[in-house]
């Protein structure tokens, strides 16, 4: 996939102050194509893009922590657990409702075109929620944070095969240096005495494959959003991208409710709300709170997206890879190894390598006087200026 060059002839002043950042095939008249030039970044774009940086790291954070706090305080279900991450989507028709209307003109594809892919979509990520949950239970959070970087790695191939994502040499050594990061996790398992005391023999084993294939669900879930919005939806206002948050994640939460009806697991219910170490108000609050948390996550996530591209929202997540473990030690009493420590700062220097590949994407667009975006789809490498 590759944009259209066009050719300007609107006169600066007569560009209207919209929500940007449109990066596709769809919308990309005059209009759509100004907004992605350079100059259309103002101080305000670039503040909306940190601050759904920042709900990311805080969500995604916080989201974590209470999903392991719900295991360890005496939670058992799976299926609730799974519910949790796509449970709080009917909040997001509230914000819908404060949100004004579509500005003339704005894209409407068909309920028919467009309900196919809420429910494919929404299908996957109730499975891929379900991983994530079984995996939560099998691993140390601080060690199931480390193997879920990986997700950078798988989604750099498939922001490759399906966003047409330039793979340059700093992209790969990000690839390679976390998937080592997470292979040296599983080799150094029998180091964590958390895993090997508190878990039956294998389970550990199987939540780090787990985490793993969850990570590259997400990783093309992350993708497909990006291509949704760009070949299917075609507007990107914030009233969209809560439809599609709300629209998948209903899909999701309707799959981990029939799963948690099929399995038997919601008569459990009721005696693990009782048996919860810190009481019946704190149960649902953590629940609730791990709801809420997952949702601000993921609709910032998504406007990410939509303003930039699923890599650089994967890579907002990694962000938070050095905080959970952190957090961990202190809450739960995870040992950091040293294992842990050689992951945690082989990730970390794989989230440098695709930071600094963004910063020379963005100094060729400066030079050339195009979308930093479009620069890192663009084929071939780029000499910089001095």
């Amino acid at each position: 996939m590759h944009l259209r060059n066009v050719t300007f002839s609107v006169h600066k002043a007569s560009i209207p102050e919209q929500e940007e950042s449109g990066h596709g095939e769809n919308g990309a008249g005059p209009k759509a194509a100004e907004r992605r030039r350079p100059g259309a970044r103002g101080v305000r774009w670039w503040l909306m893009v940190l601050l759904d940086m920042l709900v990311v790291l805080c969500g995604q954070t916080v989201a974590t922590l209470l999903g392991r706090y719900y295991y360890n305080s005496g939670g058992n279900s799976k299926w609730m657990a799974t519910l949790t991450q796509s449970g709080g989507s009917p909040l997001l028709a509230v914000l819908l409702l404060l949100t004004p209307a579509d500005p003339v003109g704005e894209p409407r594809p068909a309920a028919a075109k467009m309900v196919p892919i809420y429910l494919g979509l929404g299908t996957l990520i109730g499975f891929d929620n379900l991983m994530y949950s079984y995996a939560l239970q099998y691993l140390p959070v601080s060690t199931f944070a480390l193997v879920a970087a990986t997700q950078l790695a798988f989604n750099s191939v498939t922001s490759r095969l399906i966003n047409a994502q330039r793979f340059t040499a700093l992209i790969a050594n990000s690839v390679v240096v976390l998937t080592f990061a997470a292979a040296l996790l599983g080799v150094g398992s029998s180091s964590d005495g958390t895993s090997a005391a508190d878990l039956p023999r294998g389970k550990y084993m199987l939540g780090f494959v787990l985490t793993l294939a969850a990570s590259a669900v997400f990783a093309l879930i992350l993708s497909l959003f990006e291509v949704t919005f760009e070949r299917a939806v075609g507007g990107r206002t914030f009233r969209w991208v809560l439809r599609v948050q709300m629209c998948t994640n209903l899909v999701a939460a309707a799959v981990a409710v029939c799963g948690l009806l099929a399995s038997g697991e919601w008569k459990t219910i009721p005696g693990e709300m009782s048996a919860f170490e810190d009481g019946r108000a704190r149960y649902v609050a953590t629940l609730a709170g791990t709801a809420v948390s997952w949702q601000a996550m993921s609709v910032a996530s998504l406007r990410l997206i939509t303003r930039v591209s699923s890599l650089f929202a994967n890579v907002t997540g990694t962000v938070s890879l050095p905080l959970v473990p952190v957090f961990a030690v202190v809450l739960f009493g995870d040992r950091m190894t040293g294992i842990k420590a050689v992951a945690m700062l082989m990730a970390f220097w794989g989230f440098l390598s695709y930071v600094y590949q963004h910063y020379l994407d963005g100094r060729r667009a400066a030079a050339q006087g195009e979308c930093c975006v479009c620069a890192a789809r663009a084929g071939g490498e780029a000499v910089l200026p001095a």
